[in-house]
């Protein structure tokens, strides 16, 4: 089984380890092989999540602050148009 990228395998060995820790005492002889087995279970169901990178999850938000920034310039844009529109529209004395 491949290492996911996206998760800190350090994170998932002390998982492992706690719930091997879990196990009734008569069951402790294969501890090791336990906690190896708690370790790919948790890999492989990690692995079917819809996960993405740190990486990938920072460039999403930087494009999403872009657009944002350009959807608020629009909006005062529109605004100032309107304005603009209401003040050649208003009846003259």
């Amino acid at each position: 089984m491949t290492p996911l990228p996206m998760i800190d395998l350090a994170h998932l060995d002390d998982l492992a380890r706690r719930l091997s820790s879990l196990v009734p005492p008569g069951l402790r002889e294969g501890r090791e092989e336990l906690q190896q087995n708690f370790k790919s279970v948790l890999q492989a169901g990690l692995a079917k999540l819809d996960l993405v990178t740190r990486e990938e999850f920072d460039v999403q938000r930087a494009v999403l602050a872009r657009t944002r920034e350009k959807l608020e310039a629009l909006e005062r844009q529109l605004a100032e148009l309107a304005d603009a529109a209401k003040s050649d529209d208003a009846p003259r004395r």
